[in-house]
């Protein structure tokens, strides 16, 4: 129950109050992620210099968990080697599948409050949207 409290917590908190919801000034890379089925909607915006994702942003529509789920990415990625952001990413994927550890969900932090989307089929395209879409981005998975 506590697990679900937090999640509760940091889902409404992100989606009500979004720190990173907003128009980048001086964006080079942008990228829309879209999911089809449920109608999330999704533009990355990127200033990223000599690798290091230096400002970030997202803009977008759709339910809380799809908004919720990028505004803490968003957030965690500021200030990282794209590299690391393309790991925390991947580490993210495998958590909404059941797959991570409990070191590896440590590891993401606040998302790691998103877990129990595992459990939710139907909203799993909408928590990983804004991860797909960064990974995309920066040249990993497609």
């Amino acid at each position: 129950m506590e697990t679900n409290t937090f999640y509760n917590e940091v889902l409404i908190d992100h989606n009500l109050h979004p720190l990173h919801k907003e128009t980048l000034a001086n964006p080079n890379m942008i990228l829309e992620g879209v999911n089809p089925t449920c109608g999330d909607d999704i533009v990355i915006q990127l200033r990223v210099e000599d690798d290091i994702i230096k400002e970030a942003a997202f803009e977008g529509s759709g339910c809380a968990i799809s908004q919720a789920s990028a505004d803490i990415m968003i957030d965690m990625i500021i200030g990282k080697h794209k590299d690391t952001a393309l790991h925390l990413a991947d580490l993210f994927v495998k958590m909404i599948k059941g797959e991570c550890s409990e070191e590896e969900i440590e590891e993401l932090e606040e998302a790691g409050a998103l877990r129990d989307i595992s459990h939710m089929p139907n909203r799993v395209k909408c928590a990983v949207l804004g991860w797909h879409t960064i990974e995309e981005m920066l040249g990993g998975k497609k």
